[in-house]
């Protein structure tokens, strides 16, 4: 699996305003900004990622994924 593929599955399951998706192949990381997220705690965020995700994690085609979590207010107010 490579950084593009990841993220079509990522935002095929998830409406995204903002997504990044970065690794090597097994450990990633990524940025991903939803209103989906909305009101939620941040370990149902990542269920929700992970859920895209499906088999590919069971499997353990995705090992590891580290993520930032953020609506798109949250995301607006980061300083950059």
């Amino acid at each position: 699996m490579n950084a593009e593929q990841l993220h079509a599955i990522i935002a095929s399951g998830l409406a995204c305003t903002h997504l990044e998706v970065d690794g090597d192949g097994r450990h990633w990381s990524a940025v991903v900004v939803s209103e989906a997220f909305q009101g939620l705690r941040l370990i149902a965020r990542h269920q929700k990622v992970y859920a895209t995700l499906g088999q590919k994690i069971q499997n353990d085609e995705v090992h590891a994924l580290s993520m930032k979590t953020y609506t798109p207010a949250e995301w607006a107010a980061l300083p950059r």
